[in-house]
């Protein structure tokens, strides 16, 4: 749970270096939507900022904040499938990780989404316009963000937990048995969870696929 914690801390902070750079997203968004003679709907879906970068992107600034965009979104599906991966029991967060999928999704529509108090992104759109065009696209991560930190709340949250007198021993020597056992197997299960969420990531990757790939850590999977 420590090292889940701790990802979703980065997450956070690489989250407020985007943030740094809302306007130049909104710009990069508005100039690619000019090129793709596209500026009557709003930016509804991933997969028309993915598409924005790979034909409509015609200068480094713009191509930089595009492909940070997206690689944070990327990253929250990895931090979706590595808290599942604690406690897949554990219904409401569960819940909580299936939505933030849903809101990931390289098809959804994004365009209803605003993101409310204590976030401010909206505010910091530059006028009526750019609110209706950009507020969905922009309320995302925050949205999905505050979705995994109550997600992680959950999980951290104490289990039931029973006690019958007498009990202690006998709990002991078989924990220390099965401890033996479990330090032995946790090598190759930390492997396959490894795997399993490389091979999600990589899906979700692929699903944003463009016609050809220009150099970037998000097309490096």
């Amino acid at each position: 749970m420590n090292e889940a914690k701790q990802a979703l801390k980065i997450l956070q902070q690489r989250y407020k270096l985007f943030q740094q750079q809302q306007v130049t997203f909104t710009t990069a968004l508005e100039r690619c939507r000019e090129s793709a003679l596209d500026r009557i709907h709003p930016v509804r879906t991933l997969a028309q900022v993915r598409k924005y970068l790979d034909v409509s992107c015609n200068n480094s600034t713009d191509r930089r904040v595009l492909t940070l965009f997206l690689d944070i979104c990327s990253d929250l599906v990895d931090m979706c499938t590595k808290l599942h991966e604690l406690q897949p029991e554990n219904a409401a967060a569960t819940a909580l990780l299936h939505a933030c999928v849903d809101l990931l999704s390289p098809s959804n529509d994004l365009s209803g989404l605003r993101a409310k108090y204590p976030h401010d992104v909206i505010n910091h759109l530059s006028c009526d316009e750019a609110r209706n065009f950009y507020g969905g696209v922009i309320s995302l991560i925050p949205i999905v963000l505050d979705k995994l930190k109550e997600a992680a709340a959950e999980l951290d949250k104490p289990g039931p937990q029973t006690h019958r007198p007498g009990s202690g021993q006998k709990h002991l020597e078989h924990n220390e048995t099965k401890a033996a056992n479990d330090k032995e197997a946790t090598g190759v299960q930390t492997v396959v969870r490894q795997q399993t969420r490389a091979t999600k990531k990589k899906s979700y990757m692929e699903s944003l696929k463009p016609a050809w790939r220009p150099t970037g850590r998000f097309y490096t999977s």
